[in-house]
């Protein structure tokens, strides 16, 4: 059964007092839930703060690398990890067919990941060629360079998708310019659209793919599979969406699934998007020369830098790209933009809006191929 959009609202409000009678009643059930949320807070310091002191560069660079923007949080990439070169390979393992049949998105994460670790290298004394093969594997070539953190770098830890409504005001020209951060190597385009008409059309686009994976059974349960509803099952498994950081109610998890399909609702969704859409500066999307596994993570590596950029000039930015995940879709987008029959590949939305709480990572020994070897 549906819940109105008042019950609806009202149901949220309430979520995370019925959570904590449900889970006891107790002032000890009180006490845990803090507990919980401190840990939380410790381990994220630990996987969004600096990597330890003595930490080898190479890793130092995986510890960066693995801030970076990824579909669902799922984190499907593996380092394997020299002294002279890191290579990032995708983890089928984290794969998610439903929103991502033919790995798309996975390749994507893939580039911003790479982008994080160039960005990143400059800042332990490393410099970090990218090079990208044909079937999608990306790796860093490392030799030593003075250490010479620059804005982009500092902005890793601060950057994330938030997925709340922005304050409605529009950038000035030469915020703009500084968010065109396409480059030729890229062969990535970035499409700026801040004209409120044409964003209308753009909303109208997200709407409907957001429609359709809703009405698809196998979307909304692999998408039920990667959200942690509370702070023990996010610090459990340190990746996954949390609702802590989209700003929804933090709850059991058992409380959480048995409420998830009254309160995620194709209505309740479809006023969430057109609020944000609508409170955002502007929408960019990210077109690749290439549609094969090179051109996605290149594109992720342009959006990933877009990203960054954003986050240095105190703005936010988040993934609405349901698009170019909807097949049926993808292709009136392109036409729409004028760059058929290329595909694009993903979309943001940015603007000037509030801080969430960060997502967590898995730590640098989850992710890589092989210990660590050392140059002798």
């Amino acid at each position: 059964m549906a819940v109105r959009r008042g019950e609806r609202r009202g149901l949220l409000r309430g979520l995370a007092g019925v959570a904590v009678l449900g889970a006891a009643g107790s002032a000890g059930a009180l006490a845990l839930r803090r507990s919980q949320a401190e840990d939380y807070t410790e381990v994220l310091a630990n996987c969004r703060g600096p990597a330890a002191p003595g930490t080898p560069p190479p890793l130092a660079l995986v510890h960066h690398a693995v801030m970076a923007a990824n579909s669902h949080n799922t984190q499907p990439w593996r380092f394997a990890v020299t002294a002279q070169a890191i290579e990032i390979r995708p983890d089928s393992t984290r794969r998610t067919p439903a929103v991502d049949p033919d790995d798309h998105h996975l390749h994507a994460s893939l580039g911003c990941a790479l982008e994080n670790l160039v960005q990143a290298a400059s800042a332990h004394g490393v410099m970090a060629t990218a090079e990208v093969a044909a079937d999608g594997t990306a790796r860093a070539l490392l030799e030593a360079a003075p250490v010479s953190p620059g804005p982009l770098f500092q902005a890793i830890p601060r950057r994330q998708s938030t997925r709340a409504a922005f304050d409605g005001g529009r950038l000035g020209p030469a915020e703009l310019r500084a968010l065109s951060v396409a480059r030729p190597e890229d062969g990535v385009e970035v499409l700026l659209i801040d004209d409120p008409a044409r964003r209308e059309t753009l909303l109208d686009l997200v709407v409907a793919g957001n429609a359709a994976q809703l009405r698809d059974a196998a979307f909304v349960a692999e998408l039920l599979g990667w959200i942690r509803f509370s702070h023990a099952e996010a610090v459990a498994t340190r990746d996954g969406l949390f609702t802590g950081a989209s700003g929804n109610p933090v709850v059991p998890g058992a409380l959480g699934r048995r409420l998830f399909r009254q309160v995620f609702t194709l209505e309740g969704e479809t006023d969430r998007y057109v609020r944000q859409i609508r409170s955002s500066a502007g929408l960019a999307v990210f077109v690749a020369d290439a549609d094969r596994p090179e051109g996605w993570v290149r594109a992720g590596r342009c959006a990933q830098r877009f990203c960054l950029q954003a986050t240095a000039l105190g703005l936010r930015t988040a993934w609405v790209n349901q698009p170019v995940e909807v097949p049926g879709l993808r292709g009136a987008l392109a036409a729409w933009l004028g760059v058929a029959p290329l595909r694009p590949n993903l979309i943001l939305r940015f603007g000037r809006g509030p801080e969430l709480p960060a997502s967590l990572r898995r730590p640098v020994a989850a992710v890589l191929e092989a210990d660590y070897i050392a140059a002798p």
